[in-house]
């Protein structure tokens, strides 16, 4: 048991304005209020401690407690954490989150043979597209350089006939200013974070699918706490993964609105669109289910119960 106060390091990805970070600070203080001050957590935000590609690593090997990552960007590690990015499979709130229950136990004991054990785990709005024209179909993307930022959206600039071209969030205005990337698949939260409408005019709100994020602690810094302590910090983070999937359900109107406001036109897709999109999907889905194995197609089972 640790008598005196701890202070733990946890770097996130996100500025301090998206509400991923907003629900960290909330969870930290929560932490702070529910162990009368024993364990307090310093967020990191904005990669401004660990860089978000090294997050995960750094609360593996103990040099930060606990972190925060988008649980796609680790896809190509294993096909587990690039479920909820799997395109159109769970569109909208309420099946992204049946997606999440029926894959949570697979995700857990995957994390534990890492050395992390899971905490919580938030959506982002559904995906839409950004480009700087308005397209009718799939073949509009053609040649377009397109922000990929995990194996997901990489495989659907490949199917599109895109070029991918890696580019995190914090990096994304520049570029588009500088003609680096002329298309993206990403939420209206990430397009309001960048002030999307100063480089590109065009959203299709397609609904793609919602990506979570997830939040972990070190697995050797949790088993040395005690039964009271675990308690106070699960009961915290199941109070930030509620509010976290309520608020950014309320909050997916306003940030359309948001980039409407500021000169943006949001549209829904072409019928023919909406078709191309959709049979990239597919493609994928069968990819996915492929590439998880028999825990694959437990989930995918499962999911369609």
């Amino acid at each position: 048991m640790a008598a005196l106060a701890e202070t733990w390091d946890m770097p996130t990805p996100y500025p301090d304005t998206n509400l991923h970070t907003i629900v960290v600070k909330q969870f930290a203080d929560d932490v702070k209020a529910a162990t009368a001050g024993k364990i307090q957590i310093t967020v990191h935000s904005n990669g401004s401690l660990i860089r978000h590609p090294e997050i995960k690593r750094a609360v593996q090997s103990g040099q930060a407690q606990l972190g925060e990552v988008l649980i796609s960007s680790w896809a190509n590690e294993d096909p587990l954490y690039g479920l909820d990015s799997v395109p159109f499979l769970a569109t909208d709130f309420k099946s992204a989150h049946k997606l999440y229950e029926v894959s949570k136990p697979y995700l857990e004991k995957k994390l534990e043979r890492q050395r992390l054990k899971l905490l919580y785990s938030i959506p982002w709005p559904p995906q839409g597209l950004y480009v700087k024209d308005e397209i009718q179909s799939v073949d509009g993307l053609k040649s377009q350089k397109f922000r990929a930022y995990n194996p997901a959206t990489t495989r659907i600039a490949e199917l599109s006939g895109a070029i991918p071209v890696k580019i995190e969030a914090a990096e994304v205005a520049q570029a588009f200013g500088t003609g680096i990337v002329t298309a993206m698949i990403t939420s209206a939260a990430t397009g309001v974070d960048t002030k999307a409408w100063d480089f590109v005019k065009v959203y299709y709100d397609v609904q793609a699918w919602l990506p979570r994020n997830m939040v972990f602690v070190n697995t050797e810094v949790w088993k040395g706490l005690d039964a009271g302590t675990q308690k106070a910090i699960q009961d915290a983070a199941a109070k930030a993964e509620a509010t976290g999937w309520a608020e950014w359900e309320k909050k997916t109107a306003d940030l359309n609105k948001t980039m409407s406001d500021n000169g943006m036109k949001v549209l829904l897709p072409s019928d023919k669109l909406k078709e191309g999109l959709s049979a990239i999907g597919k493609t994928m889905t069968a990819e996915w289910t492929k590439a998880a194995g028999a825990d694959g197609e437990a989930i995918i089972s499962a999911f369609g119960k």
